[in-house]
């Protein structure tokens, strides 16, 4: 069922979502709010969803932004979204595989780009959701954790910042894949739910064709807070 919410605490703005199939959740707020754009930076969003993340970071600043969402229903979602809070100027939607990002830009065309990406990898024994949107927002069925490095390589100027959530237990591949393609990770972000658990994301700042020099921000605990406005700007 399709309902109209509140977008968490951000005052005066709303986000189209259908509580049957898709949610935007704690990691894409938390991603947003890592985020620090300069006064011209141009944004990519991948795997944009229901636009949660742009909108957000629209709440802060007011650069122009390109989300990419591959499903149709949720792009639909994202497109009432950004009308719902007359950020039509700001934000496009384009409904394609992010992997057909060059279809639409050259490459080096992006300051910044974010990414909150399916988590968990896919294979023929792969446990998945029945619910097809839910299967393909949460796992690699469409793109791979190669397949969005290479994306970013490609999209990404030089110098450019690409900001990515992800699963902890990834940090290999991640590690690894940023390596190969030179977007080189700055910083990362642990994130806890509590202070005697394990992080359960992590949150990176990379640079492309930076040099190594990585700096780990303390943890994050998520636990009764209230709010996560400004959680990593104060």
């Amino acid at each position: 069922m399709k309902v109209i919410n509140d977008l968490y605490d951000y005052e005066n703005y709303k986000i189209v979502q259908d509580e049957d199939v898709f949610k935007f959740s704690i990691d894409s707020i938390l991603l947003a709010e890592y985020v620090t754009l300069n006064k011209k930076d141009k944004v990519l969003d991948l795997c944009s969803g229901n636009a949660s993340v742009p909108l957000i970071l629209s709440y802060y600043f007011p650069n122009e932004m390109i989300g990419f969402e591959i499903q149709d229903s949720i792009y639909q979602l994202a497109q009432e979204s950004i009308q719902l809070n007359r950020k039509e100027n700001q934000i496009k939607m384009i409904h394609d595989d992010v992997k057909n990002a060059k279809k639409y830009f050259p490459g080096n065309n992006f300051d910044v780009i974010v990414a909150n990406p399916p988590y968990f990898k896919y294979q023929e024994s792969s446990l998945i959701n029945e619910n097809e949107e839910k299967a393909i927002a949460r796992h690699e069925l469409f793109l791979d954790l190669e397949s969005l490095f290479q994306i970013v390589k490609q999209m990404l100027k030089d110098k450019g910042t690409f900001y990515l959530v992800h699963l902890p237990q990834r940090l290999e591949e991640i590690f690894y894949y940023c390596e190969k393609y030179k977007i080189i990770v700055k910083e990362l972000q642990f994130v806890y739910t509590k202070e005697k658990g394990c992080a359960t994301i992590v949150l990176l700042k990379c640079i492309k064709n930076a040099r190594n020099a990585l700096k780990v921000n303390p943890p994050l605990f998520v636990e009764n807070r209230k709010s996560y406005k400004n959680c990593f700007r104060g």
